[in-house]
């Protein structure tokens, strides 16, 4: 049975639930899965060069005819080339983040574009709402991949955001299950965003090495680092291992650049090198433990919800 609220009705899908758009992992086919089932899928540019963002939406367009989007990190070289790719592809549903929504979300809405802002803070999220944007993710500390330098945790967040702006609150940040998507509404979210679950998808692009890493992994598994460069939450492993050596010693932005190298996420997350690379994951992965099919996820996670709704206090 479909949902109805100032995000569903946005995006015109059934449930909140939105996959989000993650570098190596975020392909069309997740995306499409995602939209077919009924939540939101978004495909990860910051990994794509264009002609490979444009290769993903038009398939995803031939294996859906539901809504879909796509995310666009701001910092992205070549990113005029991205959002022109999008304007001409009539992509409709745009997630940025990782830089100032100002930039271009006037651009993106000129041409019918809904637009959503990833922040970390209420006076980001301020920000967003100012620069026009229809929505905005607030993503709490325990959220995989880039992350707040405020480290505020989802708990915090999403009530102070819900406090500060009128358009709609996304939740994201240790968010896999039914229950804790219920937990993010009650505190004035009105939909979640997910990424660590659908990683651990049948239909996620990630190497299956790194699937499995993310399903092993427990509590404390995860630690947020590179802190003088942009924060990113890793699976700890010798990469890991080398950056937090070199920071111990007072290593300076230039040495840690010169560790983290180039295409180390590449080499972890696609290529599944789970010593050298580097291990984007939320700290949700402690309870994630299957690798399940991405329509078979939305379902859980939208039955579980139901169910939390009838009964709150689950006794284990």
């Amino acid at each position: 049975m479909a949902f109805s609220n100032r995000v569903t009705q946005l995006f015109d899908i059934d449930f909140p639930i939105i996959q989000a758009g993650m570098i190596w992992t975020s392909g069309w086919r997740l995306a499409s899965a995602v939209s077919n089932s009924g939540g939101l899928g978004l495909i990860g540019s910051g990994s794509m060069y264009p002609d490979v963002l444009r290769e993903h939406i038009r398939c995803c367009k031939s294996a859906t005819s539901l809504p879909f989007g796509v995310n666009v990190p701001l910092i992205y070289p070549d990113i005029d080339k991205h959002i022109q790719i999008i304007i001409e592809e009539g992509v409709k549903i745009v997630f940025t983040s990782a830089g100032n929504p100002k930039t271009w979300t006037a651009v993106l809405k000129e041409h019918g574009i809904k637009v959503v802002h990833v922040v970390s803070s209420s006076k980001f999220a301020l920000k967003a709402q100012e620069a026009g944007c229809d929505a905005v993710v607030a993503e709490g500390f325990e959220a995989g991949g880039h992350n707040g330098k405020e480290e505020t945790t989802t708990m915090v967040l999403i009530p102070a955001v819900a406090n500060a702006v009128s358009i709609p609150v996304i939740a994201a940040g240790g968010i896999a299950t039914g229950r804790q998507m219920l937990a993010a509404m009650v505190m004035g979210a009105e939909a979640v965003q997910m990424g660590t679950r659908f990683v651990a998808s049948e239909e996620a692009s990630s190497h299956i090495g790194f699937k499995n890493a993310v399903i092993q992994s427990k509590e404390g598994d995860t630690v947020l680092t590179l802190k003088k460069l942009m924060p990113v939450r890793l699976i700890k492993n010798k990469f890991y291992q080398q950056v937090l050596e070199a920071e111990m010693r007072g290593a300076s932005t230039e040495i840690l650049t010169d560790i983290l190298g180039r295409a180390r996420a590449k080499k972890g997350m696609f290529e599944g090198d789970l010593e050298e690379g580097e291990l984007e994951i939320g700290e949700v992965s402690a309870i994630v433990d299957k690798i399940l099919p991405a329509g078979e996820i939305v379902k859980n996670v939208w039955n579980e919800f139901n169910e939390a709704l009838l009964n709150p206090v689950k006794r284990f």
